[in-house]
């Protein structure tokens, strides 16, 4: 059965019935998450975020490939919303909202879709897909629809029996996802026929080795490919990469046996983002064919053994803005190099032998804009080198050695967003030297040392709305400060100082979206009550309280949470998915006691 004929007319007068003339509408449009916040949760007592910590910062990644719940940060993607028809009362839905809802409920009369106008069928396609009722039966449907962006990343039972349909779209389809599917090298042969494809994800797609590759080698229209986390790729493989001539992204993160491998790159003129990030493989000579892409704007190596020797031939990179070199082999010496990287704008240089010799070669860097110094053996004056980087507005801290006397090197950094400064040796006092910084709105001070007095200190900064106070000795009076930031979507609280009494203040700060109140051990169901007119939120940590059963019932008006942590309570798993069932609809990630 196909679709009914007067449904095909309802909706032809919005949509050109011509494949050929349909407006193709942005793919980041298309699959926008309804939960833009990252979710950021902790079980421990403290913890330090990696920033090039990429695994948990994926959409939709694996769950073979997650981060355990014992980790101090959890980040968590919410992929596929599901599209909601209900409206507010004295709304009207469209005709075509209603029809592809109807469509949907009635998926398995229908056989083909292929008259309808591509459009139609790419939205039909794209709610299925978000209500997770697309199956390889009703997969079959949109055989030859002349679809463009078939979006099927962490998507279950995708395999190669579905590329027989998605080859069918040829040469109208242009961009795919398959990550975290279980395609094989065999599978991968159907796309020979879709020449016109310029995007392709095959991220954790373990099953795809260098014959799979060979299958891609003539797609010579990608601009972007993704193998993200592929153990079966080698060097040699890689010449298949050779023929992508209009290749503008590549990423290979966690791909092991890639060494040699670069000198296939040389030709891909057009190349400006090639992430390397975690292939250990990775050494020095590597970079030398890198130093031929006069094009590349963004190289990420973290975790890899370069060395000094090997950053030498990034300084034939003009067009170069964002390098990444957490965790190499990086001393002073090596610095010098970036001298000649003008336009650098974003430079990691984490867990790295350096000290604040290195900050001397960065004087030049006056395109600067973040910087990452995380657990570097930096101090007080090696701050001073910094004050000229006007533009600077992102800035890693963590785990240094600076302390008190360094931060009046950064008062002066007026476009300064964002500082993390957990794990130094900063002081209540110290924090007086950051109130000039009026367009700071993150800030982190995830330090023991850091107590109520230092929180005083800060109350002029108005604009922030990130304040992370993980590890600090915050105190009930100290919450009362709390009241200056109402701009504050994400906070955490977690030095174990808080009571019910604390969390009164909290509750005035409107704007919340995540809220973090682990190891405050005292917390009862009362502070569930206090907080329930935060309706905002999204995501809620009360780990290692006193919560109990009780207390769910004041998160029935928490319709917007996606995530709630509440382990080490006295809360079951049952009572949380009935909370869900009747109350919560959004909730898609919870952990009871």
């Amino acid at each position: 059965m196909s679709p009914p004929t007067t449904l095909f007319l309802a909706l032809t007068p919005k949509f050109s019935s011509s494949p050929a003339t349909a407006t193709r509408e942005p793919l980041s449009d298309r699959f926008s998450s309804s939960s833009s916040y990252c979710v950021r949760m902790g079980g421990a007592c403290s913890r330090k975020q990696e920033w090039d910590n990429e695994d948990s910062l994926i959409r939709g990644l694996p769950r073979r490939y997650c981060k355990c719940g014992s980790l101090k940060w959890w980040t968590s993607s919410f992929s596929y919303p599901s599209v909601d028809f209900h409206l507010r009362k004295g709304e009207c839905p469209s005709l075509l909202d209603l029809c592809i809802q109807k469509i949907n409920e009635d998926i398995d009369k229908y056989n083909t879709f292929s008259m309808l106008p591509r459009d139609i069928s790419q939205l039909i396609f794209n709610n299925l897909v978000y209500s997770r009722c697309l199956t390889s039966a009703s997969l079959e449907a949109f055989r030859d629809c002349a679809l463009q962006d078939l979006y099927l990343g962490e998507y279950d039972g995708v395999n190669d029996n579905w590329m027989g349909v998605i080859s069918s779209q040829g040469s109208s389809l242009l961009s795919v996802d398959l990550s975290g599917s279980d395609v094989t090298d065999l599978g991968l042969t159907y796309l020979k026929d879709c020449e016109s494809l310029i995007s392709l994800n095959l991220n954790y797609c373990d099953q795809i080795s260098d014959r799979g590759l060979e299958c891609i080698n003539g797609l010579s229209n990608l601009t972007s490919l993704s193998f993200r986390r592929n153990d079966s790729i080698s060097a040699q493989g890689m010449s298949a990469f050779s023929g992508l001539v209009n290749l503008v992204k590549l990423d290979l993160e966690r791909c092991p046996g890639i060494h040699g491998g670069l000198v296939h790159l040389r030709g891909l003129t057009k190349l400006e983002s090639l992430n390397l990030k975690w292939c250990n493989c990775i050494k020095d000579y590597d970079m030398k064919p890198l130093s031929e892409l006069a094009s590349l704007k963004s190289l990420e190596i973290s975790s890899s053994d370069v060395t000094d020797f090997g950053i030498s031939f990034l300084k034939e990179l003009p067009a170069l803005s964002n390098l990444n070199l957490n965790r190499c082999l990086l001393s002073d010496n090596g610095c010098k190099k970036f001298s000649r990287l003008e336009n650098l704008k974003v430079l990691n240089l984490g867990f790295n032998v350096i000290t604040d010799a290195c900050l001397v070669h960065l004087k030049g860097l006056t395109k600067l804009e973040s910087l990452n110094l995380d657990s570097c053996k930096i101090g007080d004056e090696g701050l001073v080198n910094l004050a000229g980087h006007k533009q600077l507005n992102c800035l890693e801290l963590s785990d240094t050695e600076v302390g008190s006397n360094g931060l009046h090197h950064l008062s002066g950094l007026s476009s300064l967003q964002k500082i993390n400064l957990s794990f130094t040796m900063i002081s209540d006092s110290s924090l007086r030297k950051l109130c000039g910084l009026s367009s700071l709105k993150s800030l982190n001070l995830d330090a023991y040392q850091i107590t109520d007095a230092g929180l005083a200190n800060l109350t002029s900064l108005t604009g922030l709305t990130d304040l992370d106070l993980f590890g600090a000795r915050i105190t009930d009076f100290g919450t009362n400060y709390l009241k200056k930031f109402k701009n504050l979507r994400s906070l955490e609280i977690c030095g174990g100082g808080l009571t019910d009494t604390g969390v009164k203040n909290i509750k005035e700060l409107s704007s919340l979206v995540c809220l973090n109140l682990s190891q405050n051990s005292n917390l009862t169901d009362k502070t569930l009550e206090l907080i329930s007119g935060l309706t905002g939120l999204v995501s809620l940590n009360v780990s290692n309280s006193r919560i109990t059963n009780a207390g769910l019932q004041h998160l029935k008006t928490l319709k917007n949470l996606r995530s709630l942590t509440l382990e080490s309570c006295k809360v079951t798993a049952n009572d949380i998915k009935k909370l869900k069932s009747m109350y919560l609809p959004n909730l898609v990630s919870f952990r009871p006691g």
